[in-house]
């Protein structure tokens, strides 16, 4: 009797061994958390390994698994244009979760679901199922962000722009891209890489979904100033797809208390490095790269530089031409400290420097020439 069942015990043994012991990609994933904090938000533990989407940095490191960056193959613009645009806060920071599809009621139990439902609840069942026309994806959410630290930044305030956006990182977790875009986040610049090794672990998420939800996107890096330049923009080109319909790549450089890498460079080395990095990215992605940095790195190092470059600013204490005179700008980053539902905790909030006609011309260029200069 005992010989008779010692195989059937062994057989389903291996059965729950085997699936015991499967591995997904995502949990191949570092769980090292990276020290290039870019953003001002730190509060959100890093994300699990576990929650990330698409290929793991392990899979990256094989070219040929990583086909993602040869997403488009079409041909690199030469030329820039000139981009001129002219210039130009309310929801609670809870997280607001799409409607379950198995919820049939409203208010109290019973209660069945009219049969129309609202606009807004349309548009985001769109926005998150990906059916949306070109006309949808166009469209200008304005802005229902709350800023958790409001500043009074005199005649021109962030909501007199008609554009306004965000730029996220792992610090945001798991994003309800749908929703966020509701609340006017018509654009969003995803954290990618830093340094040479390091790829942010919700990249691949986010840039999948933002898409999904209709938002323009572009990545940006974090540069190192302890790695080479062109080691840096391999690894960023190794990393982010490129794409059509992207926006331009960035290079952030500031300084970073954060960072393991204590070098000060001279300005001189500064701008060296900087333009192996951009231009190396430009030739790869046909876009002239984003300029994105604080007010005493530009201080010390870029002004008066880089003037056909177009430049994010971050600046959120007083505006732009205060903390920069005389520098055009394309993007204003003006709070680290907003609010919005689709995202639990704070984010940071932008805007783009025009009219909703020009932000959409500017689209336009980017796909058409491949290179801007700012305002």
């Amino acid at each position: 009797m005992h010989k008779a069942i010692k195989p059937a015990f062994f057989m389903a043994a291996l059965l729950l061994s085997s699936c015991s012991s499967s591995t997904t990609p995502e949990s191949l994933v570092p769980t090292r958390p990276s020290r290039e904090l870019t953003s001002s938000i730190q509060q959100a533990p890093p994300v699990p390994a576990a929650s990330v989407g698409g290929p793991s940095i392990a899979a990256a490191s094989q070219p040929q698994q990583h086909q993602e960056v040869l997403a488009w193959a079409g041909p690199t613009p030469s030329g820039h244009t000139s981009m001129a645009p002219a210039p130009m806060e309310t929801m609670t920071a809870s997280r607001t979760a799409p409607l379950p599809a198995s919820e049939t009621t409203v208010g109290m139990p019973g209660t069945p679901l009219p049969l129309q439902r609202p606009a807004g609840m349309i548009e985001t069942a769109a926005l998150s199922s990906g059916t949306m026309s070109a006309a949808a994806r166009s469209r200008i959410y304005s802005r229902q962000f709350r800023d958790a630290k409001p500043i009074n930044f005199g005649k021109v305030q962030p909501r007199h722009f008609a554009v306004h956006g965000v730029d996220v990182s792992r610090w945001q977790g798991e994003i309800d891209w749908p929703k966020l875009r509701t609340q006017g986040a018509n654009f969003a610049y995803i954290k990618a890489t830093d340094g040479g090794d390091h790829l942010d672990p919700m990249f691949r998420t986010n840039w999948r979904r933002a898409k999904e939800a209709g938002i323009r996107r572009g990545a940006y890096h974090f540069f190192y100033w302890c790695r080479t330049a062109g080691e840096q923009a391999d690894w960023f080109i190794r990393n982010v797809p490129r794409e059509p319909d992207a926006l331009p790549p960035v290079i952030d450089v500031e300084y970073n208390g954060e960072s393991a890498c204590k070098m000060r460079l001279s300005k001189a080395k500064v701008i060296e490095k900087m333009q192996v990095f951009m231009d190396k990215l430009e030739r790869h992605y046909g876009q002239r790269p984003v300029i994105y940095t604080a007010p005493d790195f530009y201080k010390d190092n870029l002004r008066g530089e880089f003037e056909n470059y177009p430049f994010w600013l971050r600046a959120v204490a007083q505006h732009p031409s205060k903390v920069y005179p005389d520098r055009k700008w394309v993007f204003w980053q003006y709070s680290g400290s907003g609010l919005s539902h689709g995202v639990t905790g704070k984010i940071d909030l932008n805007v783009f420097n025009g009219s909703e006609q020009q932000w959409h011309n500017w689209l336009n260029r980017q796909r058409g020439s491949g290179g801007v200069a700012s305002r």
